[in-house]
């Protein structure tokens, strides 16, 4: 994967974005105190402005492919031109043209330079030209269909040097005609897109025949699982491989209508660009200018102007937005001290309502790194902050506030005398997905000097920490922060003319410093003022001054670089991260209208270092960190490899930093290895915990105790601004997955007729003896369907553990089951005593007495599970009991009445201590069948009595029955010998 890719992946892997700050609050020019060091800024006239700049592009987007196969734009912005100087490797279309072609034939740093009319001459550009053989890129769009929530997605191959100009500028709706025929050239050879999402890693597959040329993946809509990428199989054409591309594909989002009649809404004439994004969608910006609002889902290849309905605000209002900010809720305006919200169907105002103040709102903020998970033990986290002097408010889903925090208690909480000044200065979210800081203004005169500190909240645990660190500042002064993509606490602070850092929790502090003036950005830039800090997640730093001077550091280091000029100092721009994970400009023109701009900052920040012969200290830092989230329950671990490469004797080593509650023990093996005049320096990290909750007072604080989220921070013990991606940051969460569960092997739910029904259960089957018999209803969406047993047939129940992926493993550990609905009417094949126990086990009966107070589902669990195995726990009783507990090697069987047959709904819960934090329970149904139903005893005798009489009655018929017939045999005999003599 290249550098680009990457940086895409870490970005969406762990946070979704980049960080953009902005200062466009009106500061004076001030003396700044630090702790130790004085520093004084003084005005100087103001230079002539330089309006000519020097830009290159090429095909490829976000200069994705830059070799010596690429056709290089080159563009010289001015009137003093005459023409280009390139070295004799590279060769220019027109020599004397201001806009040409440049190609470089063989690899290398080039430089390149502007000849131009005049003294002195333009900055040169050291171009990093390598060889590469990627040469072909993956073309997508995507189309969605609400009716199954379905996005399809067409996919064709293009290759940069030859494309079509829509295919360039990203708008095209089918592939060019050398694009079929690159197309199918290659999926004659083999080649084939798939689609893998880096988050919840699943793939996609295409149709199975290609249509004119492209092929159509379809993926389902989703909003936590954005970050896909597009891979395709090692497939050569012309020894020119594919590269794989990564980028973001979102539930579609709707830009706000433009509604006629609607009046805009901007900033402050002459004020610089006010800009803000969704948390995790980087496409989608707000930037606030002094003529208009414009808003984009596609990092402004589109946009919108907003605008509001008349007689709402009045022109001064409309025409003093303050700063801006963006949630799913909507669009957040901050106006004189007063809070707005744009949706699509209103602009309305915040206050008592929502639980904000009504007025006197100094600033607003969202959490700029968006975490996709983490872990929350307690209330759901915050997404936006708002504040006054003296009042903090949180944010969150569905315009819901709350006030967790006030001046008057943070001074009891520091032991500040209530006699002195205590304000808040500003808020900002850390790299951390759950606490907040704040910048707190305290000063007792209020005269000439006040102090910065910073606390910070965290809101799992709801404790304030106040930090090791204060800044003397003139009383006047605003000081803008923010935190950096690390581990520990690490953030930059700036006014107007220099950027302060804080490094490894506030242990490193200083100015940033420049080769000359001693840190003073505003001398090196024509006195103009800083405007906005842009940091991506790999610790680059781009400082932004108000005439589009750059200047460029990296985190860890305390010194700064100017960048070459790239952009019109006259025109407004602001700074933000695209999609695709890189730094971007966006320009806003006097006509009303709106254009990013791509910039190489990678290439242009090695093009500044390459003659102050800066190297990186190593040659290489790798690592197996794929995701930056493990989830850690109990029994588990987490192992890390990391690898350093340097060159003998510069004495490197690999820094592991950890931030969070102290739950985890580690373990570390390192392998040293010297060749050839380089180290080779392996560390493979182990993180576990190593705590047993079996038999414990209090089971629930426990584990509350020791579970929490974790940041850790893998990276080189040095660095510097030419080495490659080294921030490794990562979470590690112990606790409870919420996305685990348990389910008992071969049930489902579409092997059975889908409805509910009810059914009766005998009054003497339940365990607690009710008057009547038990009415039932079978919830076939809850129980699933049940399985069908033979009475003779006993059962064991395979419990198998799944996640979001999918089946991890066959649970070995203890389980209890009971029938939810009270039935008792089972039992079990296996004893206490052919289990093995040696002291009688606990059984439902025994725990039910021992906890009456609390429902059948709660009585027995891992919090009061103790196991029958040593003389020590429990005491002697009847080991022939059945034995209730079961597992996956213990054989012990669910066994059926032999009388009766019946419908069972079981519940699982596990019940071993040590297997999860998670409380994982299941439900399974079993329907018995077999056996006649024995009938009542009232109707036995009954049927007994009748047969008896009927009895009775046949056989008193029968005797005068028969009796009838010998008296008529007999009077017939007589009869017969009386005529026989008076015939003789």
């Amino acid at each position: 994967m290249s550098a680009q890719g990457v940086a895409v992946l870490l970005s969406w892997l762990s946070c979704c974005g980049s960080a953009l700050w902005r200062s466009n609050r009106y500061v004076p020019t001030f003396s700044t105190k630090s702790v130790n060091i004085l520093f004084l800024t003084f005005r100087i006239p103001t230079e002539l402005v330089s309006f000519n700049d020097l830009r290159y592009s090429s095909n490829s987007p976000s200069y994705h492919i830059f070799s010596t196969r690429s056709t290089i734009t080159l563009e010289y912005e001015g009137t003093s031109f005459l023409e280009w100087s390139v070295p004799g490797t590279c060769s220019v279309k027109n020599k004397s043209s201001p806009r040409t072609e440049l190609r470089c034939s063989s690899p290398g740093v080039h430089t390149i330079r502007p000849v131009v009319v005049g003294p002195g001459s333009e900055e040169e550009r050291n171009l990093s030209v390598p060889s590469s053989h990627i040469c072909f890129l993956w073309y997508y769009r995507a189309i969605s269909f609400f009716h199954n929530f379905t996005q399809v997605i067409i996919v064709w191959i293009y290759d940069p040097e030859n494309a079509d100009p829509s295919e360039i500028l990203r708008n095209a709706n089918e592939p060019s005609l050398n694009s079929i025929i690159l197309s199918k050239q290659l999926a004659t050879l083999g080649q084939k897109p798939t689609i893998f999402t880096s988050l919840q890693r699943k793939v996609y597959f295409p149709d199975s025949k290609m249509k004119n040329g492209t092929w159509h993946i379809s993926v389902p809509m989703t909003t936590d699982d954005v970050l896909k990428e597009i891979k395709g199989n090692q497939v050569a054409f012309q020894d020119c491989f594919i590269a794989d591309v990564l980028f973001l594909l979102t539930f579609p989002l709707l830009t706000m209508p433009e509604i006629p009649d609607s009046l805009p809404i901007t900033s402050p004439q002459g004020s610089q660009l006010i800009l803000a994004w969704a948390t995790c969608v980087l496409s989608s910006v707000v930037v606030v200018a002094d003529m208009e609002t414009f808003q984009t889902n596609d990092s402004f290849r589109t946009w919108t102007r907003i605008r509001v309905p008349p007689n709402i605000l009045t022109d001064d209002e409309r025409h003093n937005v303050s700063d801006v900010n963006i949630s799913w809720d909507g669009i957040f305006f901050l106006i004189n001290g007063i809070l707005y919200i744009k949706t699509f169907t209103a602009f309305k105002r915040l206050g008592r309502n929502e639980n904000l103040p009504d007025g006197g709102i100094i600033g607003i903020t969202s959490r700029k790194w968006c975490w996709a998970r983490h872990l929350l033990k307690s209330k759901i986290r915050s997404i936006f902050a708002v504040w006054t002097k003296s009042e903090l408010y949180l944010g969150y889903p569905l315009l819901k506030f709350m006030k967790i925090m006030t001046t008057e208690k943070l001074k009891s909480l520091l032991n500040i005398s209530p006699t002195d000044t205590l304000t808040i200065h500003n808020v900002e979210y850390p790299g951390h997905p759950l606490e907040i800081a704040l910048l707190l203004s305290y000063c007792s005169a209020c005269t000439v000097n006040k102090k910065i500190y910073v606390v910070i909240y965290n809101e799992d645990t709801e404790q304030w920490m106040n930090q090791d660190f204060a800044l003397d500042v003139p009383s006047d002064t605003f000081v803008n922060a923010h935190f950096l993509y690390s581990a520990l606490p690490e953030l930059v602070l700036w006014d107007k003319h220099r950027v302060y850092y804080c490094y490894h929790n506030f242990t490193e502090t200083g100015v940033i410093q420049t080769p000359t003036e001693f840190g003073n950005l505003s001398r090196l830039s024509q006195n103009s003022t800083i405007h906005i800090i842009f940091i991506d997640y790999y610790g680059n730093v781009v400082v932004k001054m108000e005439n589009n001077i750059m200047f460029y550091f990296k985190a860890n280091i305390k010194d700064a670089v100017k960048l070459h000029a790239w952009t019109n100092s006259t025109l407004k721009s602001a700074v933000s991260m695209s999609s695709s994970g890189l730094m971007y400009l966006i320009h806003v023109f006097e006509n009303g209208t709106i254009r990013p701009q791509e910039y190489p900052l990678r290439l242009e920040a090695k093009s500044v270092t390459f003659n102050s012969k800066e190297k990186c200290p190593y040659v290489a830092f790798l690592n197996n960190i794929f995701s930056v989230f493990f989830f850690l329950d109990k029994g588990q671990n987490v192992s890390i490899w990391t690898q350093i490469v340097y060159p003998e004797n510069v004495g490197l080593y690999i820094v592991v930093e950890s931030y969070g509650p102290n739950i985890l023990q580690e373990t570390y093996q390192v392998h040293y290895e010297v060749a050839l005049g380089y180290c080779t320096k392996t560390m493979t990290v182990t993180f576990f915990q190593n705590v047993n909750y079996e038999a414990v007072d209090d089971y629930f604080k426990l584990q509350h105790q020791n579970t929490g989220l974790l940041l850790l921070h893998m990276r080189p013990s040095d660095s510097a601004r030419p080495c490659p991606i080294s921030q490794k940051v990562f979470q590690i969460a112990v606790g409870c997955n919420p996305r685990k569960y348990i389910a008992v092997k071969g049930f489902n739910k579409k092997e059975c007729l889908q409805h509910d029904f009810f059914y009766h259960i005998e009054k003497s089957y339940l365990r607690n003896k009710p008057s009547k018999n038990l009415r039932v209803k079978y919830n076939w969406k809850e129980y699933g369907c049940p399985l069908r047993l033979d009475f003779r047939e006993k059962f064991h129940p395979l419990v198998q553990l799944y996640n979001e992926n999918g089946y991890v493993e066959d649970v070995e550990v203890n389980f209890i089951v009971w029938e939810i609905h009270g039935r008792n009417d089972y039992s079990f094949n296996n004893t206490m005593k052919k289990s093995g126990c040696l002291n009688e086990a606990q059984t439902w009966k025994s725990m039910i007495e021992l906890n009456k107070h609390l429902p059948l589902e709660e009585v027995w669990g891992p919090e009061n599970y103790k196991h029958c195995f040593s003389y020590a726990i429990g005491k002697p009783g009847d080991l022939n009991q059945p034995y209730e507990i079961i597992n996956k090697s213990n054989y012990n069987h669910l066994v059926w009445p032999i009388d009766h047959s019946g419908m069972y709904v079981f519940r699982v819960k596990i019940l071993d201590p040590n297997y999860s934090f998670c409380n994982l329970t299941t439900i399974f149904a079993i329907e018995t069948f077999g056996m006649i139903p024995s009938p009542s005893g009232y109707l036995v005798a009954a049927f007994l009595f009748v047969l008896m009489l009927l009895f009775f009655s046949i056989l008193v018929l029968s005797y005068f029955h028969y009796m009838r017939i010998y008296k008529q045999c007999i009077y017939e005999t007589l009869n017969k010998y009386e005529r026989t003599p008076k015939n003789n």
